[in-house]
């Protein structure tokens, strides 16, 4: 079944295509896009295509290595954020 999603910043432009049924090289991908009117990136862009695989292993890096703050809500119920 396939499924397709897009994400945009100012910055770059973010998009995944998967066909669980199609063996057809690139039909499981993941693509990162510089936006080509923004600062230092104006001009031109760029662009990296990756397979699923390639980026599970990328968001697995990130989760590693860019940790989610965790929130203690013991305190006044508000809760504070620990980095």
């Amino acid at each position: 079944m396939p499924f397709s999603k897009t994400k945009s910043t100012k910055r770059f432009s973010f998009g995944i295509n998967r066909n669980s049924t199609a063996k057809k090289a690139g039909s499981n991908s993941l693509t990162i896009a510089t936006q080509g009117d923004y600062g230092r990136y104006s001009g031109s862009t760029s662009s990296i295509t990756m397979t699923v695989k390639e980026a599970q292993a990328l968001r697995n890096f990130l989760n590693e290595s860019l940790p989610v703050p965790s929130i203690d809500s013991s305190v006044d119920g508000a809760g504070s954020i620990d980095v």
